[in-house]
């Protein structure tokens, strides 16, 4: 008999659990409007979830409960919208520390910005518990959410953004680079083609492109258009960005 094939390819599926229930995350109270998750932990089992206004949760994948809520340290600043990565997408970059017993340890770190919010996020999966450090953002970004973003080996790209302000929003055209290892920020003054925010930054397969996906221009509109640029592009002075429209989302091959 042939195999029957799974009919779930590109496609939308409840996230169940092992006894075929529908997962839902979140409690009655908690608002992931603009919500900003990575996977992590020592067994890539756990899940970070920041969202306003300055929350911090732990989802723990294989038993399907919640064992960690926290609150982030913004200074009354709303959290949404933002950028939120894990330190080092190569585990094996993720620091190691060696505990009194000399077994690893392993702490996960993790950085978010939004606005004038920055912080460099460690989590003790062996105690349950977070370690919060302040970390400076640029002049230039301190008004800004809504951008794409990507991580890339030591470095954080942003892509445009707004302010989000609804009685006279700024939709910003720069680039914004980070490095993670000097903590030092770079900005690139109107590198983009034109202003862009509520965007989705993807990096290609090899890590060698950044593809930057939809958005809304300085007056609000939606619209689409699919850049693309090279990541090895921002580490000259004579940036180019390659701009490739896309209709209505769909990349016609030959």
């Amino acid at each position: 008999k042939k195999k029957k094939k799974n009919n779930n390819h590109n496609q939308w599926v409840h996230f169940k659990d092992n006894r075929k229930r529908p997962i839902i995350i979140g409690r009655d109270n908690d608002d992931y409007v603009g919500v900003s998750a990575v996977i992590g932990g020592k067994n890539n089992n756990l899940l970070f979830i920041t969202y306003q206004y300055n929350n911090i949760s732990v989802f723990d994948l294989n038993t399907f409960r919640f064992i960690k809520h926290d609150t982030l340290p913004t200074n009354n600043n709303l959290i949404s919208f933002h950028c939120f990565v894990s330190k080092s997408e190569n585990k094996q970059e993720q620091e190691m520390m060696k505990t009194n017993e000399g077994k690893n340890k392993q702490n996960y770190q993790m950085l978010l910005f939004c606005k004038k919010t920055g912080l460099s996020i460690e989590y003790d999966e062996d105690n349950n518990t977070f370690q919060f450090h302040q970390i400076p953002v640029c002049h230039d970004m301190k008004s800004f959410n809504f951008y794409a973003y990507v991580c890339i080996n030591d470095v954080i790209l942003f892509f445009g953004g707004s302010n989000g302000n609804l009685f006279g929003t700024v939709v910003s055209k720069s680039v914004r680079k980070y490095s993670i290892r000097e903590n030092k920020w770079m900005i690139f003054q109107n590198a983009l083609p034109s202003p862009l925010g509520d965007c989705v930054g993807i990096l290609s397969e090899d890590n060698t492109c950044v593809h930057i996906i939809g958005g809304r221009n300085e007056n609000r509109s939606a619209v689409s258009t699919q850049m693309k640029t090279k990541v090895c592009l921002w580490d000259v002075p004579h940036l180019v960005i390659f701009v490739q429209i896309i209709e209505n989302y769909f990349i016609k091959q030959k």
